[in-house]
């Protein structure tokens, strides 16, 4: 073996789980990366911090990985990287016996999750329209970080603690001897890594190179589009919110400058190769027309520009996490449905755990098994919303 662990990916997902596998003495890991940590998908990352989940497991994730960000000195030895503005859920008329539900959830499961009332959401917000609400889930500690910046965080302290690391290496393909994964093509696709174990952390990119082993994953990827808007100060958006009657999520950016807008869908079948680059002002129009009805001041705000990515999405929204029933040496974390930036500490302790055992504190991620469509179990929250 060249290697105990092949991570390929060096994403939020991948760093973390090198980290966490670096801190459990899991061996000798190195990192393989089609171009540079974040600069995939979690660079595009809106990186919403939140706890308000209707799946259990998922706000465990999210609350292990929030003590992870406030510990950010001391696990990654650089400076916090969050910014707590506040985070608010409002959900579709009708669903506010599920949203309560779901806080008393979240509360019991450490987050810090309130229920204001539209007065309230007025005090935290002037600017915003409620006539249409009539309570919200706050957050008082959400807020958003930066997707590259905590890849790169993730990393260097990783290869600090001694994990190797390879960039602008693609991966062709994985290497399969019988009911095993083995390794890894890569380079020339003539050049193979061999490992004990190989986690496929690689995003949109996953299910291409799953097939190479025989293994058809259950994800499709779907375009998005962001708008970040630029206005004055006191303009915009003072906290993140995710908003199920506008169908619209938003946050600030640049200091309370700018705020960012996006939408909760987009188009099926992106290729990750070959999307537009850049959006373009008229497509991004709806959406910042649909958040404007909840914060009106945007309807003035210019489209500074654009911002585009592409979500590997799964059957219920939710990541595929762990080995694959069968097939040996493999553990799948992809299908993050949009949600991997703010869970991504945790869930590479979790990883680390399936080959280290899992440390103290950390998410079983049973609940996420990649089997569980094969098995007729998709994830079914208990007090779901609508478009959850």
């Amino acid at each position: 073996m060249t290697a105990d662990v092949i991570i390929i990916g060096a994403g939020v997902i991948g760093a973390a789980t090198a980290l966490h596998l670096s801190r459990l003495g899991a061996g000798d890991v190195l990192v393989i990366d089609r171009a540079t940590a974040g600069a995939g998908m979690s660079c595009r990352s809106s990186a919403l911090v939140r706890m308000h989940y209707t799946f259990p497991p998922e706000v465990e994730l999210a609350v292990r990985s929030d003590a992870m960000f406030d510990a950010w000195p001391e696990l990654t030895g650089r400076p916090c990287c969050i910014r707590r503005t506040g985070f608010a859920r409002i959900v579709a008329p009708g669903e506010e016996s599920a949203l309560r539900a779901n806080l008393a959830m979240q509360r019991a499961l450490g987050a810090r999750a309130l229920e204001i009332d539209a007065a309230g959401l007025t005090e935290l917000a002037p600017g915003f329209c409620v006539d249409d609400i009539s309570c919200a889930g706050w957050e008082p500690d959400g807020g958003y970080g930066d997707g590259a910046v905590v890849a790169g965080d993730l990393l260097a302290a990783a290869r600090a603690r001694g994990v190797r690391y390879r960039p602008g290496t693609r991966v062709h393909g994985l290497v399969r001897d019988g009911d095993r994964v083995t390794g890894v093509r890569v380079g020339s696709s003539s050049e193979t890594e061999h490992a004990g174990t190989v986690i496929l952390a690689a995003g949109v990119w996953s299910p291409a190179l799953a097939r190479t082993a025989g293994l058809c994953l259950p994800i499709e990827t779907e375009f998005h589009q962001v708008a970040l808007l630029a206005h004055p100060r006191w303009a915009g958006a003072p906290f993140a919110c995710i908003d199920s009657v506008t169908q619209t999520y938003f946050r600030p950016e640049a200091a309370g400058a700018m705020t960012l807008v996006g939408s909760f869908a987009g188009p099926r079948g992106a290729d990750p190769d070959s999307f537009p680059d850049t959006a373009k002002a008229e497509d991004l129009a709806p959406q910042v027309q649909r958040a404007s009805h909840r914060v009106p001041a945007l309807a003035d705000a210019g489209i500074a520009r654009g911002v585009t990515g592409v979500y590997d999405m799964t059957p219920d929204a939710r990541p595929l996490l762990g080995r694959v029933p069968g097939l040996d040496g493999l553990i799948i974390a992809a299908g993050f449905s949009g949600m991997g930036f703010k869970i991504a500490p945790a869930v590479g302790e979790g990883l680390a755990g399936l080959i280290a055992g899992p440390p103290p504190g950390s998410v079983d991620l049973t609940p996420f098994r990649p089997s569980r469509f094969d098995e007729g179990s998709p994830i079914q929250p208990p007090h779901p919303y609508s478009d959850d």
